[in-house]
């Protein structure tokens, strides 16, 4: 639940946000998850530090993993559509709307490789040139595109041309910040 403090159950190595430097969380440390998203977590440590926790340590503060795609969900699905159904799994630790509906993704393109298999080739870039989670977010579309059967490769890039505003957000994405 969104607000709800939890005891961080083994020390973690988390990612500050905006920033993106990585520090340490201890094992015993109060913290507030204020965003459950896509298989990541933001929360709030007891030293007032915003901090993203990664799916694979959701154990650590009392959360599941996110749990793969089932063949029903990919049943009759192009690679293509498949890599759109992934990117709108991802999302930027501050605002809690997908990257795709944020108009972040400029570019998703599949390619057949001659070893077999598929490429996908992703271009997004980030709300705020500064931001120190690109390569976060980076790894988040990678890891999330290569669990798609028969993607064997993924080039995800962070670009900031055009450099994004908030004219690119989709109207859902708007009604959902209460920017409609």
């Amino acid at each position: 639940m969104k607000g709800e403090s939890r005891t961080v159950a083994r020390d973690l190595e988390v990612a500050a946000i905006p920033y993106g430097e990585k520090i340490p969380l201890k094992a015993g440390s109060t913290v507030f998850l204020t965003q459950s998203l896509g298989g990541s977590f933001t929360v709030m440590t007891d030293m007032g530090y915003m901090v993203r926790v990664e799916g694979k340590d959701a154990d650590a503060i009392g959360e599941q993993p996110v749990a793969a795609a089932s063949p029903q969900d990919l049943a009759g699905k192009s690679v293509q559509e498949l890599a759109w159904d992934q990117l709108k799994t991802c999302f930027d630790p501050e605002i809690p709307v997908n990257i795709v509906d944020l108009g972040l993704v400029y570019q998703c393109d599949v390619a057949e490789i001659p070893e077999g298999g598929s490429k996908v080739s992703v271009r997004f870039t980030l709300t705020a040139p500064g931001c120190g989670m690109g390569d976060y977010m980076r790894e988040d579309v990678e890891s999330k595109l290569l669990t798609i059967p028969g993607v064997k490769e993924v080039d995800a890039q962070v670009v900031f041309e055009p450099q994004w505003n908030q004219a690119m957000m989709s109207d859902a994405a708007r009604l959902q910040l209460g920017m409609m």
